[in-house]
């Protein structure tokens, strides 16, 4: 077997109007068309894709609270992580700073999943 390429990752979300708040309004990810029946919505990230899908009923919480980078979670590379800092800062988006020598933060969206934040 020779894996080639990351097609997509899928994140559960509870509630899908919050969560499209928090990639669109917030990260500023941009939907794309999607034809599956199931209620959720896809984001094109360069070669990738997100995938929220809605499952009411699910339930994150941190395995390891002290560190967020030790917890499952989803990387994505930014222009710009001061900048990106900045603007979780001004509207109040809890994050903390990587502990590593990386240029990099995590943060959760309104599930509890947790994103990583790299400077790219």
């Amino acid at each position: 077997m020779q894996i080639k390429q990351h097609l997509h990752t899928t994140i559960l979300v509870s509630n899908l109007a919050k969560s499209q708040y928090f990639y669109e309004a917030i990260l500023g990810l941009v939907p794309i068309e999607r034809v599956l029946k199931y209620p959720g919505v896809w984001y094109q990230i360069g070669d990738f894709q997100l995938h929220l899908i809605l499952d009411e009923s699910v339930k994150n919480k941190l395995h390891n609270p002290e560190k967020w980078g030790r917890n499952p979670h989803l990387a994505l590379g930014v222009v710009n992580l001061n900048q990106a800092k900045s603007e979780l800062e001004l509207i109040g988006l809890p994050f903390v700073m990587s502990d590593s020598s990386r240029a990099a933060l995590f943060l959760q969206d309104p599930d509890g999943n947790i994103l990583e934040l790299t400077q790219a």
